[in-house]
């Protein structure tokens, strides 16, 4: 006989809320890791002690990291998931009868008190330090790379670059564009580079009009990462227009940054060639000690079949290089008051060698057939330019490369499975706050992986 499901109705029910929320599921391992506490007192000097109780902030941090845990874009449905799953119930203390803050509430605690405290910072770092006590961390290797991020602006809608403005943004009078103005200094958003994109969008104006694996030009901001390669754990997280100088810049601020905060510098970084220019290794090398795993952008091999730069021996003694012949070729040949002659306003130096020199050298048509005589350039930092050549011959540098993917691989979860792939959020600000959850998401997620509770509780009994 066929049967019938039906619900009886019951005066009382005796549910636990504990026991219906599955001993494997993923929030009960990130509640482990998620500490309310301290959450609290970093935002209580934001609060006065008269008044009605607000929402508690623990629970919108905890729905906020459940949306970026399980990929929900939109807060509208966040407020719906919460409502309806008893995990999301359970992870949020609200038991079965607890009401759920309309979706208005988290662009209040965004823009006030968020922001100004700078909780979304102290929440990532207290991951960080998480991850550093449960021993994910070596401290030995970093790897640091960039991936650009759509925003929330469209092409329609934006304006030539020739047309735009500060002017043009105080009249555009949205929150946006008065963080535009506010990150114009910030070499991250506004000072990185003096060329301007071809578009600005006028509904966030620190957008980057930008084309990248030839796919079709957008609007994207870069989030940027700096990992440990022993597990690969976020150490931080930076948002920077999608512009190379401004990737490169993010990188030393996090390097610095993790120094500060956390007392730990690597003893070698890799990077990709975007990362390889002269005054980047110079800042790794003589300022901070880092072993670059870079390759270095070098320009000077030449494909004609003349002699490139690098058939030129360097003399360091002498301040000269000596060509495949011999042959000295100086910066100067008497000594000049002024230091900086010779130089170009770059700081290149050019080193000469003497026409008659070169008129009779038997080289002569594989060196410099169309010039009287040869010169060579050195470039600014070269002593830290073939400091990372060097290196980039090392059994240690194949192995960093393979590390160095494991950045890549965070950006492929972060699109595919937390689903960032078009930012909602707009202006400087919102870039930085939904790069920093996400870290934050990924960072538990780490945490929950390799440090479950289940294994813990399992030796215990």
């Amino acid at each position: 006989m066929m049967g019938r499901q039906e619900a009886p109705a019951q005066l009382f029910y005796d549910f636990d809320l504990e026991q219906h929320v599955p001993a494997n599921h993923m929030l009960r391992e990130i509640d482990l890791f998620l500490n309310g506490d301290a959450l609290r007192e970093a935002l209580r000097p934001f609060y006065s002690h008269l008044g009605r109780p607000s929402i508690d902030p623990e629970l919108i941090i905890r729905m906020l990291v459940i949306g970026y845990v399980m990929g929900i874009r939109s807060e509208r449905r966040l407020c719906d998931e919460v409502h309806l799953n008893l995990a999301y119930r359970w992870f949020c203390r609200l038991g079965l009868e607890g009401s759920v803050p309309d979706h208005s509430t988290f662009s209040r605690y965004r823009h006030g008190k968020f922001r100004e405290s700078g909780l979304l910072r102290q929440v990532f770092e207290a991951t960080v330090e998480r991850c550093l006590k449960e021993d994910l961390v070596s401290g030995e290797g970093f790897a640091v790379d960039a991936s650009l991020i759509s925003a929330d602006a469209n092409k329609v809608r934006s304006i030539a670059a020739e047309d735009w403005s500060p002017e043009a943004a105080r009249q555009a009078d949205n929150r946006a564009a008065r963080e535009y103005l506010e990150t114009l200094d910030d070499a991250a958003f506004g000072a990185a580079s003096p060329s301007q994109p071809k578009f600005v969008a006028k509904s966030d104006p620190a957008a980057q009009w930008t084309r990248a694996e030839e796919s079709r030009p957008y609007f994207a901001y870069a989030t940027n990462y700096l990992i440990d390669t022993k597990s690969s754990v976020i150490m931080d997280v930076e948002a920077t227009r999608a512009i190379r100088q401004a990737e490169v810049g993010a990188s030393r601020t996090m390097l610095d940054r993790t120094e500060k905060r956390f007392g730990i510098k690597p003893d070698w970084l890799a990077a990709d060639t975007a990362y390889g220019n002269a005054e980047n290794l110079g800042w790794l090398v003589e300022k901070r000690s880092i072993i670059p795993f870079i390759p270095v952008i070098d320009k000077s091999e030449r494909t004609d079949g003349t002699f490139s730069r690098s058939d030129f021996e360097w003399d360091e003694k002498n301040d000269q290089y000596i060509c495949p012949e011999g042959h000295g070729l100086k910066q100067f040949r008497r000594n000049y008051s002024d230091p900086t002659r010779g130089q170009d306003t770059g700081g290149r130096k050019k080193y000469r060698a003497l026409k008659a020199t070169c008129q009779v050298c038997p080289s002569k048509e594989i060196c410099c057939p169309r010039a009287d005589a040869r010169y060579v350039t050195r470039e600014p930092h070269e002593e830290a330019r073939e400091f990372a050549r060097q290196c980039r011959k090392t059994k240690a540098y194949k192995v960093s490369r393979d590390k160095r993917k494991k950045v890549e691989m965070l950006f492929a979860h972060l699109k595919r499975i937390l689903g960032l792939t078009r930012l909602r959020l707009r202006g400087p600000n919102g870039a930085k706050d939904e790069f920093l959850l996400a870290a934050i998401a990924q960072n538990l997620r780490k945490l929950a992986k390799l440090r479950p509770r289940s294994i813990k509780q399992e030796a215990a009994a």
